[in-house]
């Protein structure tokens, strides 16, 4: 008789405790869904989690707090989707000013993604002399192009642009691979172009476009010793392709969280009208 009033016992404790696990789990599930109303997702979201963490049994509430989440998602898809739609035509129109002299170079045949040039910078403007070439493609990817020519080969794979208060910076080097380092002579002459596309002339370019206003030397490294002084148009060309590929990098960065964000919307949305 003992043991079966101390077994009732228990078992009445037990099922208290559950009682005071669900009413717990239930005024955390109401206090997300106050939040929610709210507006206030990031802390509607840690109170749903509480939930998952503390209360992992009552799965009742667990299934109204996962049903919750995915308001709460949905909510941040939609933020998301405004965020990128008030933005996307301002920085396309910035872009639509900014590329007014550049003119685009694209082999439909062979390429995906052409790039913008800098008017005064096109090949053909340019003929058999040493420079410092930028250009950037369609989606905001910024390239330089360490371009000699001389009597005799230097085999560079690489540039240093410095001040004259000594900082530096450097490209990667890039080996020779008749591509991204090609080189070939005519009439006696050798030309070389060494292109350093993304994050192999990063520092570079940041280095320019911060020091536009002083002096640059650029040298030739990898093989012969080469140095020239960048001039004025190449280096006003650098800064207008640098503003420029910032705007087309925000662009192509907009569009992409605004489509990742709609495929989200579409598959919670799809989960909530299931459920």
């Amino acid at each position: 008789m003992k043991r079966l009033v101390i077994y009732s016992m228990g078992m009445i404790l037990l099922f208290a405790g559950c009682n005071n696990n669900e009413k717990e789990a239930r005024a955390r599930y109401g206090k997300a869904v106050d939040l929610y109303e709210q507006n206030n997702l990031f802390a509607a979201r840690n109170e749903i989690d509480s939930i998952r963490l503390y209360y992992p049994r009552e799965i009742n509430v667990l299934k109204d707090a996962i049903e919750l989440k995915r308001l709460v998602e949905l909510k941040e898809t939609d933020r998301n989707i405004a965020y990128c739609d008030s933005l996307l035509p301002i920085r396309q129109e910035e872009a639509g000013v900014l590329n007014k002299n550049f003119i685009l170079e694209k082999d439909t045949l062979y390429q995906d993604m052409g790039n913008y040039v800098w008017k005064q910078q096109t090949i053909e403007r340019n003929v058999e002399r040493s420079y410092i070439r930028c250009k950037v493609s369609e989606d905001g990817v910024m390239a330089l192009e360490s371009v000699y020519f001389g009597s005799r080969p230097l085999n560079h794979t690489g540039i240093k642009v410095s001040a004259k208060d000594g900082l530096f910076a450097e490209t990667a080097s890039i080996p020779y691979d008749g591509g991204q380092n090609y080189r070939f002579q005519d009439l006696g002459n050798t030309t070389e172009v060494v292109a350093y596309k993304g994050e192999n002339a990063v520092d570079a370019v940041k280095f320019i476009y911060a020091n536009a206003g002083e002096r640059i030397k650029v040298e030739y490294t990898g093989g012969k010793a080469y140095t020239i002084y960048m001039a004025e148009a190449d280096k006003k060309a650098l800064v207008a392709t640098y503003n420029l590929a910032t705007a087309l990098s925000d662009i192509d960065t907009l569009l992409r969280e605004r489509d990742k964000a709609m495929k989200r919307k579409a598959y919670l949305e799809g989960k909530l009208n299931k459920e």
